[in-house]
This record gives structure tokens, C-alpha cells and sequence, in this order.
């Protein structure tokens, strides 16, 4: 790498890397793999408390989103085998493209059904309205898992040496970071002039983008020669033992009696956010805040803060390595949590609004950008797709399982208090989880010593 590109801010390397053609499908793919994910979480929190449905109820559906926690379980197929009907695509490209398609078709539902209480009549059997909603969720959520894990196979299997996968990794996370930002605050400007149903319309549509880079982008090599090399068919004994468990064997193998201790570190890296996320948009609500003042500040201030969070983490990375990186996400993530519990107590002036969204979107985008870098280092070609599946599951995993309690838990903490009372209280609390994640992010940096001290 040149001293100039050294110098560069990571998006500034993708922007200037955009003539390159894989380096455009990414960041298309990276906007792609990140849209769905506000769709079925924080943002229908938004639109659900709108609609007067109560807190616990936003938090259970928020459950949801465990399928991004179980996607390991399938990764071997998507790994493995090829897509239905898609196969003449390539193994990674014809599952990007199923996946995307059902995206589609399930936000489009979710528009047409919208959150309700009552009943409505579904293939000629009434059902709960908010269950259907959640239904049309549950096919958004799984079929974006789905998406997930091949686009992030084909980024690390795309990469031809350690400063691509930094390039890939870099235009992955603008795209993603830039869907985070429409679905996050441009689809409640959106909202508030059109509706909220023609608003998820328009984010189905957008996975246009996802599409138009499956066929820009080539089928890895890795990919195809994993699929020419396989010792068995999936459907023999051997084959799915190959499958399913060889990706875990190969990751113990590799990183022996420090497996443990990296699975623990990222299972609780991002749990602080995670049990938070599905009550900041109610919070708005509750606060006062509207649509377009919500989606003003995210779009401004959320913006750059974020931008400005994912090229801190690149430099950290780059002048202290990759850990340190890690060290110091874990120590900012719970400030997004405090920022919350302070504006709770606050009220709702917009300035204080202000500096929470940018407090917030800072430590996300730092710490979210740090971990990705991390998780990517440890997977092995051949098994990419399950081990970085397994990676992303363990790392949202206990947060996915908790946060569907966060709805009760403010409900039960704001009981003889305001309401505001139990969101902060909420947030102090969540915040509070984070200090044992940089006890374990403290001894991966001794077990790295330990094993330099070694060789």
C-alpha cells in the first residue's frame, strides 16, 4: 500500500477503490445486507408505539431478530449446496438473489397488513392482526439472516490478501452503515409525509440495490473450488458431518485453548446495545419527538458521527491493532446507553437530543466497525460462510435473547415513577453490562501476548 493510501480514511480508500468492480458490489451488497435490519427491529419499534401498541408487546416482537442469532444453524446449507432455481448463478450469487427476493415480498406484506390490534382474516383463517405483522417480520428477518451470511462469505472470499479483505471490509460497512441511515432516520421523514405503509414500499423497492450488484459481482474462486473439492455430498453421513461440525473442529484446531475465551468475548461485545436497541424508538415517542425531528438529527449529526465512529476504529486498528481496536469499542458502546438515561432525564430539548444521536452513533459505528474487522481475521476458507455465521451468531445471540424482555423491564421499572424514570433507569442498567465485556476484551489481549511470547 502506498503512503498516500495509508493516509486515507477508510471511506475515502473505498470512494477512491469504487472504479474497481468488486469494490462497487460490496458497497451495493454492504447497503443490500444492511436495510432489512431497522425493518424488523428498532425502526417498526418506531412505527409500532405510533400505533399505540404497548411496550411489552414492541419487545417481544423484537424477538424477531433471533433469527440473525440462529443463522449458523443453516449457514452449512448455504455453504454447501447451491440455491433453488438459482444455481446458474454460482453457489454465493444464487443465494444473495433468493434472499433478496424474499425480502422483498415480506416488507411489501408488512406495508400492506400494518401493526394492529383485532383480527383480520388470513388464508381463510382469522388470525391476531399482530400476529400476521409478525409473521411477515419473522420472513423478513430469516431471509435477510440468509443474505447475511453468503454476503459475508463472498467478501472474505473475494479478498485476494489482508489488505482487500480491509478494503472489502471498509466498503461493507459504508453500504451497510448508509442503508442503518435510511432506515433509520430518512424513512421516518418519509413517514411523516407519505405514510407508513408506502414508506416500507420504498425500502422494498431500494433492495434494487442488492439485486443490480448480484450480477455485477464475479462468483469467488473459494467458493468454487470448495464446491468442486467436497470429500462427500451433504446428504451423506460424512458430508454433513464435513458440513455442520468440520467448520467448529477447524476453528478449535486453529485458535486451540483461545476459542473459548474469543466466542465469550464477542458473545457479550454488543449486548449493551442489543437490550437497549428496541426501546429507543418508543423512547422518542414517549418523549415528544417527532418523525421529522428524529429523522433530521439521525440524518445530520447521526451521519457524520458515524462516519467520523467508522474511520476512528480504522485508525485505532491500523496504529495499535486490531484488539486495541476492540478494547476501546467496548469501552464507548455503553455510552450510548448512558447519552439515552442522561436525555431521559433531560426532556425533550432538541440540542440534548443532538448530542445523544451523535454519542450514540459515534460509539456504534466505532465499536460495530472494530468487531466486523475482528470476526473476519478468524475464519478459514472452505468453511467461511458457517464459521463467520457462527461468529455474527454468537455475537448477537444473548442480546437478541434478552432484549425481547425490554419492553416488561421498562414497564416494571417506571411502576411508582414516570414513565421517563424507568426509560432512564433502563438505560443505566443496560450500560452497566458492558464492564465485564472489557474484562474479556482485556484478557484477549494477554492470551495474544501469550501466544506471540510462544512462537
Amino acid at each position: 500500500m502506498s503512503e498516500a493510501a495509508k493516509l486515507q480514511r477508510p471511506w475515502q480508500r473505498v470512494l477512491s477503490n469504487l472504479s474497481q468492480r468488486k469494490v462497487l458490489a460490496m458497497l451495493l451488497l454492504g447497503f443490500s445486507s444492511g436495510l432489512p435490519l431497522y425493518l424488523v427491529g428498532n425502526t417498526l419499534g418506531f412505527w409500532m408505539r405510533k400505533e399505540g401498541i404497548e411496550l411489552d408487546a414492541i419487545g417481544f416482537l423484537s424477538w424477531v431478530g433471533l433469527a440473525y442469532s440462529l443463522k449458523f444453524l443453516w449457514a452449512p446449507i448455504v455453504d454447501k449446496t447451491n440455491a433453488p432455481l438459482l444455481g446458474w448463478l454460482g453457489r454465493r450469487r444464487g443465494w444473495m438473489l433468493l434472499s433478496q427476493l424474499i425480502v422483498v415480498a415480506g416488507l411489501v406484506g408488512m406495508g400492506l397488513i400494518q401493526p394492529k390490534g383485532g383480527q383480520i382474516t388470513f388464508l381463510g383463517v382469522a388470525w391476531e392482526h399482530l400476529v400476521v405483522f409478525g409473521m411477515m417480520a419473522v420472513i423478513v428477518a430469516f431471509a435477510s439472516a440468509t443474505q447475511d451470511i453468503v454476503i459475508d462469505a463472498w467478501r472474505i472470499e473475494s479478498a485476494e490478501n489482508g489488505e482487500q479483505l480491509g478494503l472489502l471490509t471498509s466498503s461493507s460497512a459504508l453500504g451497510y452503515r448508509s442503508a442503518l441511515l435510511v432506515t433509520d432516520a430518512l424513512i421516518l421523514l418519509i413517514a411523516a409525509k407519505v405514510g407508513w405503509q408506502v414508506s416500507y414500499e420504498i425500502m422494498a423497492a431500494l433492495m434494487a440495490v442488492g439485486i443490480v450488484a448480484v450480477f455485477m459481482a464475479r462468483e469467488p474462486a473459494p467458493a468454487q473450488l470448495a464446491a468442486v473439492t467436497q470429500a462427500a455430498p451433504l446428504w451423506t453421513p460424512r458430508g454433513l458431518f464435513d458440513a455442520v461440525v468440520g467448520p467448529f473442529v477447524a476453528f478449535v484446531r486453529e485458535h486451540r485453548s483461545g476459542a473459548l475465551l474469543i466466542l465469550a468475548a464477542i458473545s457479550f461485545y454488543r449486548l449493551a446495545d442489543f437490550v437497549m436497541g428496541p426501546m429507543a424508538n418508543p423512547f422518542y415517542v414517549d418523549l415528544g419527538l417527532s418523525e421529522e425531528t428524529v429523522g433530521a438529527v439521525r440524518g445530520s449529526i447521526g451521519l457524520v458521527a458515524t462516519f467520523v465512529g467508522i474511520a476512528a476504529a480504522g485508525v485505532v486498528a491500523l496504529r495499535w491493532g486490531m484488539l486495541m481496536a476492540l478494547v476501546v469499542g467496548a469501552v464507548l458502546g455503553p455510552c450510548s446507553n448512558l447519552a439515552f438515561a442522561w436525555l431521559a432525564y433531560s426532556g425533550p430539548d432538541i440540542t440534548h437530543f443532538a448530542i445523544a444521536m451523535a454519542v450514540d452513533n459515534f460509539a456504534s459505528g466505532f465499536a460495530g466497525t472494530a468487531l466486523i474487522a475482528y470476526m473476519s481475521s478468524l475464519t478459514s476458507i472452505g468453511y467461511t460462510a458457517t464459521q463467520y455465521a457462527l461468529l455474527s451468531s454468537f455475537y448477537a445471540m444473548p442480546g437478541k435473547a434478552l432484549k425481547g424482555l425490554s419492553g416488561w423491564s421498562v414497564q416494571t421499572l417506571a411502576q411508582g415513577r414516570t414513565l421517563l424514570e424507568g426509560y432512564a433507569l433502563f438505560f443505566i442498567g443496560t450500560a452497566l453490562v458492558a464492564i465485564p465485556v472489557v474484562i474479556l476484551c482485556g484478557l484477549l489481549i494477554l492470551h495474544q501476548r501469550r501466544l506471540a511470547r510462544a512462537l
